[in-house]
């Protein structure tokens, strides 16, 4: 393999696929080559638009001695097998979540990839966006106190997901929790450390002939607090929002969308605090200083006492957009893995790791949530 430029083999055509394979390109050393979907309309389309060689089948592209990577952009219930074949073909594996439908399939791509020192990583880009290590250094440094409790809420859209798409099929999907979840759970833990999930709901839509569980909510345990988990998927395009919150004993942290690119903070800080919240943020974040009686700058929370110098609300956005925000995110986490093909010493922000501990935390929560159906 030419360690310099890293040839990638595409597995699905869809929007999706052909978003990501931009941001890939966006990074140093990166060549597309091939690409296969079922749909073959989809797949000639991409590789018009990128100039890609079209196989009519995965087998076909695993043959090829010039594709170093496999990128697999298909529904879930296909990501244990197709993983599989291009890791037993002597390719380096990127996969959309989830990795699989059972933990125990990700355990076992896991060592199958170790054991022939290749990459297998899922593409859960969330900690690759600058916020992430932003409240990760918050928390660390306690800025505002001891973590409490947190909240993600995901109203999301249906309006392009039919009775009969995919989605809705657990045998295909996993369910809400392992579809779509996997990207929440890994991200609360890389902010709070590993987490239990303790309690897990889900919600039925009425009036259907098929089981359709739309909405599911869980409660999971950490060193310090707890956090609500909820997803829905019932919302019209135009309406679909996220919210996440984080509480500490001196004050919150807000982010808005799914992928985050607004932050609100507000809280007391004490003598010296502020200086470091600006470095760790940096200059674009905008602050309103609460008027506060010097007086009255010793307050009291927890049974214990604060002397605080600033009561602050802290707003950054990041003004590029998610969309481009997205793309950026995508595009660090390729070249990230891309380090560690040429240097097994370089450590990544994502690994294999994070592809099943954030998979168990899922399947966790689905059978807890089964035993509640309403």
């Amino acid at each position: 393999m030419d360690t310099t430029e890293l040839h990638i083999g595409i597995v699905g055509a869809g929007g999706f696929a052909r978003f990501a394979a931009e941001a890939f390109l966006r990074a140093s050393g990166i060549k597309l080559i091939a690409v296969t979907d079922i749909n073959q309309i989809a797949a000639k389309q991409m590789s018009n638009e990128l100039g890609l060689i079209v196989y009519g089948e995965m087998e076909q592209m695993l043959g090829d001695a010039n594709i170093h990577l496999i990128y697999i952009a298909t529904p879930p219930y296909l990501h244990y097998a197709q993983s599989k074949m291009a890791l037993l073909a002597g390719k380096h594996v990127v996969c959309e979540k989830p990795a699989a439908l059972k933990s125990s399939e990700a355990e076992e791509l896991l060592e199958l990839a170790r054991s022939r020192q290749l990459l297998y990583v899922v593409n859960l880009m969330q900690r690759y966006n600058p916020l992430f290590q932003i409240i990760k250094t918050i928390i660390q440094e306690k800025i505002l106190g001891k973590f409490l409790h947190g909240f993600f809420e995901n109203y999301a859209s249906d309006e392009y997901m039919g009775p009969e798409h995919w989605f809705w099929d657990e045998s295909k999907s996993g369910g809400i929790f392992i579809e779509h979840g996997v990207h929440f759970f890994d991200l609360f833990e890389g902010w709070l450390g590993e987490g239990r999930v303790a309690g897990a709901w889900q919600l039925q839509r009425p009036g259907l002939k098929g089981k359709i569980f739309d909405r599911v909510q869980a409660t999971v345990l950490y060193n310090d607090g707890l956090v609500n988990f909820y997803h829905g998927f019932d919302q019209p395009t135009m309406l679909d929002r996220q919210e996440m919150r984080l509480e500490f004993e001196h004050g919150e942290i807000t982010l808005h969308e799914w992928v985050p690119v607004k932050m609100k903070l507000h809280g007391l800080l004490k003598s010296g605090q502020l200086q470091g919240l600006k470095e760790i943020v940096g200059m674009t974040a905008s602050i309103h200083y609460h008027k506060t009686q010097k007086e009255n700058k010793q307050v009291k929370g927890r049974f214990c006492e604060l002397v605080f110098e600033d009561h602050i609300t802290l707003e950054y956005e990041n003004e590029s957009g998610k969309q481009h925000l997205y793309q950026k995110m995508l595009t660090a986490m390729i070249a990230d893995q891309c380090c560690w093909i040429s240097n097994h010493n370089h450590i990544r922000v994502i690994d294999d790791n994070n592809s099943v501990q954030s998979l168990k935390m899922a399947e966790h929560a689905n059978r807890l949530a089964k035993n509640f159906n309403y």
